[in-house]
């Protein structure tokens, strides 16, 4: 399949994404603040779901979103409403962060254009790969797990402007600090951009440690306001003192929530193909979140697929840790751990080799799945875990459960 996203050229850009059930596709082009709709071209069918477009003249720091039209259904799983600004799944950088707004929500016919309300996906040149070497992490070392803003918030030694960011940290304080708890990798929460679940701003509140995302590549400009720069220097300062860093992604749903959610970038493009439905129409819901990612689907595999070599070969990351991994090996709704999605990361070449943890639970049927992830997949056990916790604490009546856990 051809490359999708927006890839730069020296003479343009061409915008190419794919859906099976859109009749017509755009690309909205803005000014350079993201604010202005100045142009918006009508993108082709290529054939096998793909719409393309070549616009010459346009250049890296372009701001764009897509729009789709077609059905609209929601009762169906079919979403079509070119008032909704999309994001293309395929952004790897956004203009500012996701913010919730119950405009993003309404029906087809009942808004206004959301464009001014989404962040704008940003045409980028991507950097050189990073040279090929072995990760560092080894099975049986020591993985600190990172709210990368909470981590450096408040640290005295982090000049006020980096704290809360990944570049805090490759400060030396922070290195230092891990060094010395003798850290094999930290494994950082998630740092793609997400958005607020729609109950908690009238709470007051914000979602702090970022497991709702909307698109998969994207760095949340919170957390990376260098982009992906940012994060690559970071990686290689943590190599050079010994330390792994393994992402935390989140494949098994998006922000875009149950019926209800905001439309906001694979609802709006192909509901149907990106999410799991149920023969009703209505959205399986195994994550708890109110969407299902649909991993037995070959285009969210080839996502997914590009997403994990897209980290690898531009930032240079050491592995990944999936969230509520048996929606990836779900096929039909059954987890199977032969699923394709699995063996195609167990078989890449760019990924084979890579440090690979499933968090192996989901809520749906039969989501509970320790030890049945495959080779060379490692899994977070949480028996052991709870149980470690309580003897290490103190808890009464717990030498007889490590024993086991041990």
């Amino acid at each position: 399949m051809t490359s999708l996203g927006a890839t730069v050229t020296r003479e343009g850009i061409r915008f190419a994404v794919w859906s099976s059930a859109a009749s017509r596709l755009w690309v909205s082009i803005f000014d350079e603040q993201g604010n202005s709709e100045i142009d918006r071209l009508e993108l082709q069918p290529e054939g096998e779901g793909v719409h393309g477009l070549f616009v010459a003249g346009l250049a890296a720091g372009t701001r764009y979103g897509l729009r789709a039209d077609g059905d609209y259904a929601p009762e169906k799983g079919l979403w079509f409403d070119p008032d909704k600004l999309l994001v293309d799944p395929y952004a790897v950088e956004i203009d500012r962060p996701y913010v919730y707004d119950i405009r993003l929500s309404a029906r087809r016919g009942e808004g206004t254009d959301t464009a001014p309300l989404l962040p704008k996906a940003i045409a980028a040149t991507l950097p050189q790969p990073v040279p090929a070497l072995p990760p560092l992490f080894q099975p049986g070392g020591l993985i600190y797990e990172v709210p990368v803003r909470a981590f450096t918030m408040l640290h005295p030694d982090i000049p006020k402007p980096q704290r809360g960011t990944i570049a805090a940290l490759a400060h030396p304080a922070i290195v230092e600090h891990l060094k010395k708890l003798g850290v094999g990798a930290v494994e950082l929460m998630p740092v793609t951009a997400s958005i607020d679940e729609r109950h908690l701003p009238p709470l007051g509140l914000r979602n702090a440690w970022g497991y709702n995302p909307v698109t998969f590549m994207a760095l949340d400009p919170r957390l990376a306001p260098g982009g992906l720069a940012e994060l690559r220097q970071t990686v290689a300062t943590m190599r050079e003192a010994g330390i792994g860093v393994i992402l935390d992604l989140v494949f098994n749903h998006t922000g875009e929530s149950d019926r209800l959610g905001p439309t906001l970038s694979l609802r709006g493009l192909d509901s149907r193909a990106y999410f799991r439905h149920w023969p009703d129409g209505s959205l399986a819901n195994d994550t708890g979140t109110g969407n299902t990612v649909a991993c037995d689907h070959p285009i969210v595999q080839e996502m997914v697929l590009d997403t994990l070599r897209h980290f690898v070969r531009h930032a240079g990351v050491d592995g990944f840790r999936f969230d509520l991994a048996p929606i990836l090996g779900r096929v039909d709704g059954v987890f199977d751990a032969a699923a394709p999605l699995l063996m195609a990361i167990r078989n890449d070449p760019v990924l084979s080799d890579r440090v690979l943890i499933a968090e192996p639970w989901d809520i749906g049927p039969d989501g509970y799945q320790l030890g049945n992830f495959a080779p060379p997949f490692l899994e977070w056990n949480d028996k052991y875990r709870d149980d470690i916790r309580r003897f290490w604490r103190g808890d009464s009546g717990m030498v007889g459960a490590l024993a086991t856990r041990l």
